[in-house]
């Protein structure tokens, strides 16, 4: 076709100015060429030698922004304070956060921008509009990680498999559990582990580092973070790996009555929950680095209880419910309306009224913004540790060039 309508512009001009009988010369050309009728052939000839009108683009004019200036830049304060959130999740916390901000004299009428009509913009966004407000401010950190789960024959077949549907998982306290390696860019030597749990009810995270993945170790863990949670711990599901899968840590979960499951072999979507966890947890606050020293272990299980408090009382959530089908047929999976962990514990009803007012307390207590300042010092000294030694470590692991020399002689230089 497009050598078709290019043979059509070229026959175009001349076709214009011919004369009837040279027309039917031209016609019977492009007919013989194109294979077209002659009907056709005339009709996109005469369409092709007509004029066309000059179009001017015109630039788009930009849509006149909805909120103000002094909104933006609040929205950027809130944002951060919240730990970097996307719009969906900051624009269900932003009441919360808002008032935790003002009670403790972080966001004040008539200082830095803010103020009640402030306010009211934040609470009006969209999260479509938070995240394009905040675009410019995103960005990404380029290090990923390494796998280091080994499957363990040892006592596996005895362990249940999990399968969906489970009662246990549909009241609070069933949690899913894996631990991250801080290994940086190779596995070698010994390296700091983080033990995380996950409730698959409400989303109540806990988290705790190790001095390596030692069962021990990786007990004591499971025994302070079982400590640390506000309700009963009912079961726990781990994957395959030798840490989870002992004779030490399944005593410890039969004396205490906790249903142990596994998930199959080699299907990290069994484990869905506490994976995602694992990248926008541990990743996101801990990064990519090496952690191998007494003083960086000691930083990290300092960091956690502030990235718990964050995750459990002022990022919501959202939880699966249903699926349905698109317009065109398509499986879709529907969601709830985003909520954060606390709130959903308070709606499971496993709290004592006591229980409840000890916690709504202790989330009133917390400051965001402190917590945020916190939460990026210890960062900053982490990575003031371990930055260099990773990188070196990286420089190191990186496959070299290979010899394109080797096996070619040369003339020696006369």
């Amino acid at each position: 076709m497009a050598a078709r309508a290019e043979i059509t512009v070229k026959y175009a001009r001349a076709y214009a100015k011919a004369s009837k009988k040279d027309k039917g010369r031209l016609l019977d050309e492009v007919v013989a060429v194109t294979g077209w009728s002659r009907d056709n052939a005339r009709r996109r000839l005469a369409k092709a030698a007509r004029p066309r009108p000059r179009t001017v683009s015109k630039a788009r004019k930009p849509r006149a922004r909805k909120y103000s200036y002094d909104a933006t830049k609040t929205l950027q304060r809130v944002w951060a304070f919240a730990g970097f959130e996307c719009g969906k999740y900051l624009a269900a916390a932003m009441p919360v956060l808002l008032d935790a901000l003002e009670r403790h004299g972080e966001l004040r009428a008539g200082q830095a921008r803010y103020s009640p009509e402030v306010r009211a913009e934040l609470e009006a966004m969209s999260p479509a509009t938070i995240d394009r407000y905040l675009a410019p401010a995103r960005a990404k950190d380029p290090l990923r990680g390494i796998s280091t789960t080994k499957p363990s024959p040892l006592l596996r077949s005895s362990i249940q498999v999990r399968k969906a549907g489970d009662e246990v998982e549909q009241s609070p306290g069933f949690f899913e559990g894996d631990t991250v390696a801080h290994c940086g860019p190779t596995l070698k030597g010994e390296f700091c582990r983080t033990v995380n749990l996950t409730d698959m009810r409400t989303g109540w995270v806990t988290t705790r580092s190790t001095r390596n993945n030692a069962h021990l170790n990786v007990l004591a863990a499971l025994q302070h973070a079982t400590s640390q949670v506000p309700f009963e711990v009912t079961g726990l599901d781990f994957d395959n790996g030798g840490e989870f899968i002992n004779h030490d840590v399944i005593g410890w979960a039969a004396e205490r009555k906790i249903f142990f499951t596994r998930s199959r072999p080699y299907n990290k979507n069994d484990q869905a929950t506490i994976e995602s966890k694992n990248n926008h947890l541990v990743r996101r606050y801990a990064f990519y680095w090496r952690y191998d020293t007494p003083e960086e272990l000691t930083l990290l299980n300092q960091l956690w209880p502030l990235v718990n408090d964050r995750l459990n009382f002022f990022t919501p959530t959202k939880k699966p419910t249903d699926w349905s089908t698109d317009a065109a047929g398509r499986r879709k999976r529907l969601y709830d309306a985003p909520k954060t962990p606390f709130d959903r514990l308070l709606a499971a009803g496993v709290l004592s009224p006591d229980q409840a007012a000890q916690l709504r307390d202790r989330r009133d207590r917390i400051n965001p913004a402190e917590l945020a300042r916190r939460i990026q010092s210890l960062q900053d000294r982490l990575t003031g540790l371990a930055r260099d030694r990773t990188l070196a470590l990286q420089a190191e692991a990186a496959t070299p060039l290979p010899d394109t020399t080797r096996g070619i002689k040369l003339r020696p230089a006369s």
